[in-house]
This record gives structure tokens, sequence and C-alpha cells, in this order.
């Protein structure tokens, strides 16, 4: 992919001070805590409509496939996070490695998933509140709204302020987690995992009710139980030492989230029953009855669909920044105010959630996310790939363990998990796949010959391409 398809001019000096992230805020640790917040609402919620695509045996084979693919998309992102730390994340690496096209693409598939994301959230957080009967609400838009106002303002305060708030509730939700464990053992019960009747598919038995298809269509709703921690780079230039830190960060929520998935999933479907739990909007809660843990769960389960409601707002806020100030969306969107803060592109996608949530369907919404998810993962995967190829001597300070061989095996398990989403529900991902080619029609005709040539992004592309004329 050419950069000759595209021009691109040099901005201000203004321009770049009026676009600034706060330096040096984040360790480790809390862009681990970041990772976790990310992907811990679907631990709570979510993941359960798979058990009504594959039954406990599909949704268990995918989600042993899907945490594969997450491990190797997070060593091959480690790598390239510590080789480019700028915001723009999956989208940099892309640029880098694929030129502005690919580079573009990778972003808007991100923005995509990021942006529909909290809108499917939202509908789940609505979901525990009414179940809780708080405020006496029946009727969830008032909650969505809440949400994204309360939340998209706390963000405005200032990253450093917003990454603490993110971490403490965050805790809190893993604790959630521990409780409804010691609770549902008691509840727990080998024959609930099975009770979905099989329906004759090819390969269908009691442990895979809808046969062998069933797990490929399980596949989307297992993402969601790690759906978002490819966000943890988004933080690179707000984070101290961001070529260490950033794969410390995203590999240790990695492995925190393996431990939560493989006890969630056994537990709720043990407790609950898969059939029952496969339609319900708060599993977890619903698995241990009328119990006292019950209502402690649902109010901590609020916590962990808030955390991570709250933190995705932060890495589409990131995206769209890093593809504003290098030109490929309205620039306008960049700005950031007095705190350090980009306003209009936590506003904007903000708006654009909510619209979405009005829509109620989190099972819809959840699969529109996971095709733009699983987008990125082929592009971001093949950007590994090609850059460990074409540039072998680049300043690596993390290698990823087993190269193009990991990120290879991802990438196969990304191109399924597209194809999956059209067999969850294919009118949902159709319309996905739209916006995706609306957004690439505009870069093609508008914005290819607008960029900014000493935006970050962009300069890591020209020092790469005068490093090849060089040699």
């Amino acid at each position: 992919m050419s950069d000759r398809s595209t021009t691109a001019t040099t901005e201000s000096e203004d321009y770049l001070e009026r676009r600034q992230l706060r330096r040096g805020t984040a360790g480790w640790v809390l862009l681990a805590g970041l990772g976790v917040s990310y992907v811990i609402s679907g631990d709570y919620s979510g993941w359960n409509f798979g058990l009504g695509e594959g039954g406990f045996g599909g949704l268990a084979v995918a989600a042993v496939v899907v945490a594969g693919m997450y491990l190797a998309v997070v060593l091959g992102m480690a790598e390239m996070s510590s080789a480019l730390p700028t915001a723009g994340g999956g989208y940099t690496f892309a640029r880098r490695a694929l030129g502005p096209w690919g580079g573009f693409a990778t972003g808007t598939a991100i923005l995509i998933e990021y942006a529909i994301a909290p809108a499917a959230i939202a509908t789940f957080i609505g979901a525990y509140v009414e179940s809780l009967g708080l405020f006496g609400i029946t009727d969830g838009w008032w909650v969505y709204l809440a949400a994204y106002a309360l939340f998209i303002g706390v963000h405005l305060v200032g990253v450093g302020e917003a990454l603490k708030v993110m971490f403490a509730v965050t805790t809190i939700a893993v604790v959630g987690l521990v409780v409804f464990a010691v609770a549902a053992l008691t509840e727990f019960d080998v024959a609930n995992l099975t009770d979905i009747a099989p329906d004759g598919s090819l390969g269908s038995s009691d442990l895979l009710p809808f046969g062998f298809i069933g797990i490929w269509s399980a596949i989307p709703f297992a993402i969601w139980f790690f759906l978002a921690i490819e966000g943890v780079p988004l933080a690179a230039e707000e984070t101290r030492n961001p070529e260490r830190n950033v794969p410390r960060g995203i590999i240790a929520a990695m492995a925190v989230l393996l431990v939560t998935c493989a006890a969630t999933l056994v537990l709720t479907t043990g407790a609950g029953g898969a059939q029952a739990m496969s339609t319900s909007g708060n599993p977890l809660v619903e698995a241990l009855g009328g119990s006292t843990a019950a209502t402690v769960v649902n109010y901590i389960g609020l916590a962990g669909l808030i955390a991570s409601f709250f933190s995705i707002i932060y890495a589409y806020s990131r995206q769209l920044f890093a593809l504003s100030r290098a030109g490929y969306l309205p620039t306008v969107l960049s700005v950031t105010n007095r705190r350090k803060t980009p306003t209009l592109a936590l506003v904007v996608p903000g708006l654009v959630g909510f619209v979405l949530s009005l829509t109620g369907q989190g099972a819809l919404l959840l699969n529109m996310a996971v095709f733009g998810a699983a987008v990125s993962y082929v592009l971001m995967m093949v950007s590994h790939i090609v850059l460990r190829v074409r540039e072998p001597g680049m300043h690596r300070p993390y290698r990823t363990p087993g190269g193009t061989v990991t990120t290879g095996f991802a990438l196969v398990v990304a191109v399924l998990a597209v194809v999956g989403t059209f067999l969850v529900d294919s009118v949902a991902a159709a319309w996905c796949a739209v916006a995706f080619l609306v957004l690439l029609a505009y870069f093609g005709l508008y914005s290819r010959k607008r960029l900014v040539a000493n935006s970050p992004d962009e300069e890591f592309a020209a020092l790469a391409a005068a490093e090849k004329d060089l040699t």
C-alpha cells in the first residue's frame, strides 16, 4: 500500500500544541488495570448468549480457541507497542506496515468496535439496574443517558483522575467475581452444563447440542471475554517509559482475564444451567437465584459493567484523537482542552453510542462490536508479520515469543471470527461492513490528500521510508 496515493502537509507547532495529551501519567500496574477494565464487563454479561449458539461444549471450545488467539494478539501487540509507542495503537502499527490505507482501515475497524461496545454494555447496565429496582427505573434509556453523560464528564476532567477511578472500580469488579465464584460452587451441578437438547446437527451431542457449526457460531460471544484488551497501547503517549510499561501492562491484564474467563464460563453455566443462562441479561446474578450473594454480585456486577463502559470511552477517544490529529478524520476532533483531554473525541462517539443503545439489543450490538474488533485483529496481525519480514532490524525492546508463527495463528482465528459474526447475525454484520466501507470511501475521496506530515504516526512512517532509502 503505497504512500504515493496520499498527500501530507506540515502543520504549525501551534497545531500540535493544541493536540497534546498529558505525558507520563500511568505505570504498568495502572495499564494492567486499564486492560482488565476494558474487558471485565464481558465476564458479567454478554458471553452467555454464546450458550444459545453452541451450548456449553461449543462455547467452551470456542473460548479456548479465542483465548489462544487473544494471547497471540497481545504478544504481537506488546512487541509493536514497544517499538511504536504512540496514542494510535493498532492504527499506528498498521500505518507503518501497510501504508496509509492499511492504517486508516485498521483505525476505522477499531473505532467501530469501541464506538459500539459501550452501547452494548449500556444495555447490560440497564438490565442490572432494572433487576435491582434502583430508583424505580423500568425503562433503560434513562440509564444509558446518565451513564454516557457522567463518565464522559469524568474523562473530561483529566486522564490521571480517570485512570485512577477506573482502577478502583475494576478492583471492586474483580472482588465481585471472587464472591460469585465462592457462592456458585455451592450451587454447581454438572448436569446443568448439558441441559440443552441436541438438535440433530452434524456432530451434535449433549455437550455440543448444536453440533460443530455451533462452535463457530459461538466464537463472537467467546470474544466478549477478552474484547478491547488490545486498547492498552492507546495509552502509550500518557505512560511513563511506554517501551517497557505497555508490554508489561497488557500481558499482566491478559493473565488475569484468562483466569476470570475460565471461572465465569464453568461456574455460571454449572450453577444456573446452560438453557436458562443463554438468554439472561445478568447471568451471574440469575445463576445464584435469590440468595444474599446474588444481591451482592448484582451490585458489584454493576461496577464491572461500569468499569468497561468507562474505560472503552477512554479507548475510543484516543483512537479518534490519533486519526484526527494525523488528518485521516476531521482535525477539529483532536483538539484537547486545558486538561489535555480531547473533548470532541470523547463526545461525538458517545452521542453515536447513545443512539445505538436505544435499540436495547445488547446481543446484536455485541456482534457488531466483535465484527470491528475481528477485522482490526486481522489487519494488526498482518502488520506484525509484515514488519518482521520487511524491517527485521527495527528496534524492538520486547519481541513476541514464536514471532510470526504466533501472530499467524491469531490471524487465522481472527478471519474465522469475522465470518462467525455473519453466522450469528448477517444483517448486523453487514451494516458494520457498510459503515466500514463508507469511512474508507471518505478517506479515498477526501482525507487522503489532507494528511498531517508532522503528526507522530506519520513521522514514524516517514522515518521508516527514509531509513529504507538510505539502505
